[in-house]
């Protein structure tokens, strides 16, 4: 099982922050690496889910919790060219 090794606080920002944030603690990432993003913005259960299959990785899980989701996110295999 992967280790979790970053969150990325984006709580209280609204579209696309959230989805930008996490794109950039993406980077340099190890194939299967898992994050998780913190929003309240709600928009972010659309553009998580989108933003990770456009990066080839996966939501592995979303909790709510007092108005706040939390995303777990995985990267996919490493991309060549």
């Amino acid at each position: 099982m992967s280790m979790i090794t970053t969150t990325v606080d984006a709580r209280g920002h609204k579209c696309p922050v959230p989805s930008l944030r996490l794109r950039k603690a993406l980077e340099g990432q190890a194939p299967g690496s898992r994050l998780i993003l913190l929003a309240t913005d709600a928009m972010a259960r659309i553009d998580v889910p989108f933003l990770m299959q456009e990066l080839g990785g996966r939501v592995v899980q979303i909790d709510e919790a007092d108005g706040v989701l939390s995303f777990t996110v995985e990267t996919g295999a490493a991309r060549t060219g």
